[in-house]
């Protein structure tokens, strides 16, 4: 029964939500600023699906110059927990088949955010380029998942180098964030705990070219790996003590 009234919440939501959303866009469309208010918008729903949403933010968060953000992917709670984490002026890249999604698909489109085909290798090259050329020429920054895929439970998966090519050619830092995992997240359950985004210290690309970006995804791989795992022990500590299985 409470899984049936939050997908009817959800949904009710979510037709207002895309209908007027995409029309507010079409005042200024593909401006990046409605990719921070509709990321807020989405995380706010987190409180409906009973989740404690926990947002670690350093001071300087909204401050900072143009960077490539970075983030585990792991299903559609990523909607509901992750997005709480987007800065402004940050477009993310997603593949091209979302704008086929009804309603979502179009105000994925007309805030801004970019689309690659993942599946016509020269047309992901000339994306990258595209982000490589969006970043010098604005003070955009661009938010990626460099796994590729979601991980659905399986942890943090292999990273493919695209996120960090853009890095290295538009010579900007990269910031890692991490969510626990949702794994464990269920529709039916009235208070599914502890979930905490924590956005990590910045990684400097200085050093890095081509030969070497490899190394570089390795690196950010490592240190987002050992933060999944801190946080996840937490998240268990604190649902264990709060009862929640």
């Amino acid at each position: 029964m409470i899984a049936l009234l939050r997908v009817l919440a959800v949904t009710v939501w979510a037709i207002v939500m895309f209908v007027f959303g995409c029309g507010y866009c079409l005042l200024s469309p593909r401006n990046p600023k409605h990719v921070f208010r509709f990321g807020r918008y989405f995380a706010s729903l987190s409180r409906l699906f009973g989740i404690k949403l926990e947002l670690r933010l350093p001071e300087d968060a909204y401050t900072r110059g143009q960077h490539i953000y970075i983030a585990n992917h792991q299903s559609n709670w990523d909607m509901f927990t992750v997005s709480a984490a987007v800065t402004p002026n940050v477009v993310t890249v997603g593949k091209k088949s979302l704008a086929w999604l009804p309603l979502f698909g179009q105000l994925y489109w007309l805030t801004g955010n970019i689309l690659i085909d993942r599946a016509n290798r020269s047309k992901a090259v000339g994306t990258i380029d595209q982000v490589v050329d969006s970043i010098k020429k604005s003070n955009l920054s661009v938010w990626m998942f460099p796994e590729g895929t979601r991980s659905r439970g399986r942890g943090l998966l292999p990273f493919k180098t695209g996120a960090f090519h853009a890095a290295i050619g538009a010579e900007v830092p990269i910031i890692p964030i991490v969510c626990s995992s949702t794994d464990g997240l269920k529709l039916n359950r009235w208070n599914n705990g502890h979930v905490i985004v924590e956005m990590m210290p910045v990684v400097a690309t200085q050093g890095y070219s081509k030969q070497n970006v490899r190394e570089l995804a390795n690196l950010c791989h490592q240190q987002m790996k050992d933060k999944l795992a801190e946080l996840d022990a937490e998240v268990a500590k604190r649902n264990q003590a709060e009862g929640v299985k």
